[in-house]
């Protein structure tokens, strides 16, 4: 498949599936999990910060770290690349099927999943958090008067963050929409992701199992790379762009 067929397929199909990692939204500012981890939270392991362990063990060191990243995503806006994928969700309406890795909360900025479509957020999103106790789930305080951690307005418990931490299973739901989504889906969008974070990865499979076209906006070469359709190598904005005839 070469560029041409690869934009008349998304030109023509009516099921479109997408799954966006942290290269969409890297465009915008936002640094990826790891490379956020400098100054003085180098020193920490993954697992130190984003796990049911690490909470349990020192709650207000989680806290501090989230607060910080929720400040980050909310000084950044979206980008070319959430814009393109709202049109793309206008025009195929509720055809269109969004999943992202990522937990910003850009695309909801960007309009994704009040166009007609559906948005999925495997990971969890930043700017929101979760009681410990009744499962309630709000929108955080604006970033210049959060103290952590809230409270919940239900029951007054602690809250957590929204997020899908290591050792933690993704959303069944979520996850089943994503997986039926993209088995249902004529074309398929994988963008700015690695392709080795399952089952979020595997979702491409889905598509192409079913006979669908699946393809690829990335930089770089991916381990999903050699099993697709077609493979754009450019940023995420640049890719739809390119999709979109310009």
């Amino acid at each position: 498949m070469n560029l041409s067929q690869a934009r008349d397929a998304l030109a023509a199909a009516r099921r479109v599936a997408v799954l966006t990692g942290a290269g969409i939204s890297a465009e915008s500012g936002i640094p990826t999990f790891r490379d956020a981890q400098q100054g003085l939270w180098a020193r920490f392991r993954p697992e130190d910060l984003a796990s049911p362990d690490a909470y349990h063990r020192d709650p207000a060191l989680v806290w501090e770290w989230y607060a910080g990243r929720y400040r980050d995503v909310m000084a950044a806006t979206p980008n070319a690349g959430h814009d393109r994928l709202a049109r793309l969700e206008r025009e195929k309406g509720d055809g269109f099927f969004l999943a992202t890795q990522n937990v910003d909360g850009l695309h909801a900025r960007a309009g994704s999943g009040t166009l007609g479509g559906q948005l999925v957020e495997l990971h969890g999103n930043l700017i929101t958090a979760r009681c410990e106790v009744c499962g309630q789930v709000e929108a955080l305080p604006a970033p210049e008067g959060f103290t952590p951690p809230p409270v919940c307005s239900r029951c007054s418990g602690r809250m957590r963050p929204n997020i899908v931490w290591f050792g933690e299973f993704l959303p069944e739901d979520a996850l089943e929409a994503a997986s039926d989504a993209f088995a249902a889906a004529d074309v398929a969008l994988i963008i700015g992701t690695s392709g080795v974070v399952y089952p979020a990865a595997g979702l491409a499979f889905e598509t192409l199992g079913r006979g669908g076209t699946v393809i690829e906006i990335n930089p770089s070469e991916t381990e999903l790379t050699p099993h697709l359709s077609f493979s754009l190598r450019e940023t995420a904005s640049r890719g739809l762009a390119a999709l979109n005839g310009g």
